[in-house]
């Protein structure tokens, strides 16, 4: 890969975790890419974001976790069998899954959208270092994240060959 910026922006792309090849990376470059995220811009140096990272074990536990908030709150009238499987082995070829959390600053004179702007801002210097360094990632709404009990996941691992 290269380290030139357009070139990086350029070859950023979503990879399914199903795409990825279980290859492990190791925490030292998660550690890395974090760093990088937090030079994002924000409005008043508030930083709002903050990642809560699972790796080796953790990723499963994590992922048998969410499908189990899936079938806890969603209604029997709308639960999907395959949603559930599909949330319970979507990290089995992630090497890690990176919660991604907004917290609104205490200044009221910052607008929350300015929070979340920021958040993604972090997310995105994230990704164009994964992707500088060829890490496949994958940033997932799904399932649960808007409800209470969970929030924004990505799950990042190596893209199949």
């Amino acid at each position: 890969m290269t380290n030139n910026i357009q070139d990086i922006i350029l070859y950023r792309r979503t990879v399914k975790p199903t795409a990825m090849n279980g290859k492990k990376i190791d925490d030292e470059t998660i550690q890395e890419l974090l760093q990088l995220a937090d030079w994002a811009p924000t409005h008043g140096l508030t930083e709002p974001w903050y990642f809560m990272v699972y790796g080796g074990d953790k990723v499963q536990q994590f992922c048998t976790d969410h499908a189990e908030l899936y079938k806890q709150f969603t209604p029997s009238a709308q639960f999907i069998l395959g949603n559930y499987e599909k949330l319970k082995t979507q990290g089995d070829l992630a090497s890690h899954v990176i919660a991604v959390v907004m917290k609104r600053g205490a200044n009221p004179k910052i607008p929350e959208i300015e929070e979340v702007a920021a958040t993604a801002c972090a997310v995105e210097n994230l990704w164009l270092a994964a992707t500088a360094k060829n890490i496949a990632v994958y940033w997932g709404s799904g399932g649960m994240t808007y409800s209470p009990p969970c929030r924004i996941t990505w799950a990042c691992g190596t893209k199949t060959r």
